[in-house]
């Protein structure tokens, strides 16, 4: 069955900075000539998945299609290029998911640690009662580096105050916090 070509005018561009491919129906004959090689092909390097070939497949064609409008007029991709084009295609895929791990549901729910509302509630209670036994200058600074996280740079212009300011008071608010609460040296580091 053959479908009639619509072919773009020269100059019409459907991509940034270059021209369309020239006919539709070329894709249709790069399609039928090569689809059926290349998703065996592809299907052998992904051990089977047959969605996942023929995603690779589809790339594969539209690169070379697309690649048409940069070369001559009677160029056309070899089956060894698009085999090599699927394969690098498939070898970054493989690789970014290698960079990329997968977690499990079920490893995530076992190390999970439980919630306990009322720890908290303890914990965050210390916190606010140890804070406010401190001066104002300290519990700045405090906020600043270790609840918003910011560098002692980034405190000291929040605060107008130098940097050195910023460490000396951090390191003198610890200090006294672990003097105070002994007991709770981890906690207040």
């Amino acid at each position: 069955m053959r479908t009639s070509t619509t072919c773009h005018a020269a100059g019409s561009s459907h991509r940034p900075g270059g021209s369309a491919p020239a006919c539709e129906g070329s894709f249709r004959e790069l399609y039928e000539q090569h689809h059926g090689p290349l998703l065996r092909y592809v299907s052998r390097l992904l051990r089977g998945d047959r969605q996942r070939a023929e995603d690779f497949v589809q790339e594969t064609l539209l690169r070379a299609w697309l690649s048409s409008a940069d070369q001559p007029p009677d160029w056309s991709p070899s089956r060894a290029w698009l085999f090599r084009v699927a394969h690098n295609l498939v070898v970054d895929w493989t690789r970014r998911e290698q960079a990329r791990p997968e977690y499990h549901q079920e490893l995530l729910e076992s190390h999970a640690e439980p919630v306990d509302p009322i720890g908290q509630a303890v914990h965050r209670r210390f916190l606010v009662h140890a804070l406010s036994r401190l001066s104002l200058p300290h519990r700045e600074v405090l906020f600043y580096v270790y609840m918003l996280g910011w560098t002692g740079p980034d405190a000291a212009d929040a605060l107008s105050i130098p940097p050195g300011t910023v460490k000396s008071r951090a390191h003198h608010a610890i200090r006294e916090l672990r003097r105070r609460h002994p007991e709770d040296a981890v906690v207040a580091a």
